[in-house]
């Protein structure tokens, strides 16, 4: 007997030997058939589904959700345009809380108000407290004088905006949260990706300098799970900073390890240790991201994360003691600096199936392409940041270099594998709304952007599925509607392929199952 079967639907499983079928049986968490094979079996649940189309579970390859889950409940100036109009939400988050406390707001993006807000300016409003806008890439913050005054005198920033390492120290001044607070951040935000037809992700960066909130931040997803509140499947990237010298054996050839040697595959298929994460740039948003080029109008070209040697050697590092790389470049100069040193990494000790990632890859010159081919990196990229702010984008980088942000179809066309993603919170974290634009290639102002790079539906779907699968090494579990693999599937109220493409975005999710489990949107 069946647990479940699911009938009268369309599902589109994504695998070439079987791509459609009406009926699916569920038998303990997993798929046990289709069509033929399952409908005339007992099952002790029958699921009309009435026509909707069916997925595999969207997989989003590059998330943060503790941030998310903060940023939910975090004061917000988003949308504001006036600086008068900011500093009254900072006020009034300053009246709420205790003297002489931390008064975090979100929202923060300096391109909406034509310039970056200064020290002097929050200072006007935090009587006292210590103030901390966070950018909304996630790569600077503005703060006040309270909070400067705490940090080393030579620390670089500009009247109040720190950026990267300078805003990672302004951070360590606030941080560690409690693994409760964790827990429930975590939490909301599972939430949110369910609803969005999301069933498993990959957290982008745990217990680090820049994006982490613990030093015990792994515990707190421990905690969400035990407490059910994490209604995902999550694999966790480990922040390269956590790596430490270690007297490893000389033949295990491990010159830096996390403790007692945890690496890229420990866990289970609800939670697991996936790839780590190593920071090379910054971010376009906050005009960090490394170019090998100067930014149009602004004559400077970014910056890397640390000096080229030191970045270099931690990718070697990671990938000697065996970890999946997951390397964050998002200009070219710092895609140049990654290739250049996973190269190095397989020449010293190769690595095939090492499923090395580029995370973001939102610049890549035509002449890199080959090499990531080469390399056997996957592009992990965020479509979503184009559709939200392309127009500024393409502006910064200008007409010729333009087409290559982030690329759809040179990746494929390359034999470079393509994942979607979204890094929410930093915009919209919609599967959907990311295969629209992946296809269309339109901001939303409507802007046409490197239309060269746009690629099919299917492909797109690929992306949220069996690529995405495939790169957090989930591809025996995930990513297709096939028997013997978990019953984790997105229900949707229309087929992707048999509506406008503008109206890709809009579709709505109807249900999530994760493990067979209809989860409660």
């Amino acid at each position: 007997m069946l647990c479940t079967r699911l009938t009268n639907a369309r599902f589109l499983t994504m695998d070439p030997d079987r791509p459609v079928a009406h009926d699916l049986g569920i038998w303990r968490g997993r798929i046990v058939g289709l069509d033929e094979a399952v409908t005339s079996l007992p099952a002790a649940e029958v699921v009309d589904l009435q026509g909707a189309t069916v997925l595999p579970g969207f997989i989003d390859a590059h998330v943060h959700l503790a941030w998310t889950g903060f940023k939910e409940r975090t004061p917000s100036i988003a949308g504001r345009t006036r600086i008068d109009d900011v500093l009254a939400v900072v006020a009034e988050a300053v009246a709420e809380s205790p003297p002489g406390a931390w008064v975090n707001v979100a929202g923060y993006d300096q391109r909406a108000l034509g310039r970056h807000l200064t020290a002097a300016d929050l200072d006007r409003v935090s009587r006292g407290r210590k103030v901390y806008l966070l950018h909304d890439s996630g790569h600077g913050c503005v703060v006040n004088s309270a909070v400067l005054a705490q940090l080393p005198g030579d620390l670089p920033h500009e009247n109040g905006f720190l950026a990267e390492g300078a805003m990672g120290a302004a951070r360590a001044l606030r941080l560690p949260y409690s693994q409760r607070e964790l827990a429930d951040a975590i939490g909301r935000a599972a939430r949110t990706c369910l609803a969005e037809g999301i069933t498993a992700c990959a957290e982008a960066g745990i217990g680090g300098t820049l994006f982490g909130h613990s030093p015990v931040e792994l515990g707190a997803y421990q905690l969400a799970r035990e407490e059910g509140l994490l209604p995902l499947r999550v694999q966790l990237m480990v922040s390269a900073d956590r790596l430490r010298p270690v007297a490893a054996h000389r033949a295990d050839g491990i010159p830096r390890a996390l403790d007692l040697g945890l690496r890229t595959g420990f866990g289970d298929d609800r939670l697991s240790v996936g790839a780590l994460k190593i920071y090379t740039d910054g971010g376009m948003m906050a005009r960090t991201a490394a170019l090998s080029i100067p930014y149009e109008g602004l004559g400077h070209a970014g910056q890397l994360q640390d000096d080229p040697q030191t970045l270099a050697d931690t990718i070697v590092a990671g990938h000697l003691a065996g970890w999946q790389l997951a390397v964050h470049a998002i200009g070219d100069r710092a895609a140049d600096l990654a290739l250049d040193a996973l190269e190095e990494a397989q020449r010293r000790h190769p690595r095939p199936d090492a499923r090395h990632r580029i995370e973001h890859a939102g610049l890549i010159r035509p002449d890199q392409l080959p090499r990531m081919a080469r390399l056997g990196v996957a592009a992990v990229v965020q479509p979503n940041f184009l559709r939200y702010f392309g127009d500024d984008y393409a502006t910064i980088m200008g007409e010729g270099r333009a087409p290559w942000l982030y690329r759809g179809r040179a990746f494929l066309d390359h034999g470079i594998p393509l994942v979607g993603s979204s890094d929410r919170p930093v915009t919209d974290g919609s599967p959907l709304r990311a295969v629209q634009f992946m296809v269309e290639r339109a901001a939303a102002s409507g802007r046409t952007i490197g239309p060269d790079e746009g690629i099919t539906v299917d492909d797109a779907l690929h992306a949220y599925t069996v690529a995405a699968a495939r790169a957090c090494h989930w591809e025996d579990t995930l990513g297709s509607l096939t028997p013997g693999k978990l019953a984790d599937l997105t229900v949707l109220a229309d087929d992707p392929h048999h509506v406008d493409v503008a109206r890709i975005g809009d579709i709505e999710v109807v249900a999530t199952y994760v493990g067979g489990e209809c989860g409660d949107l």
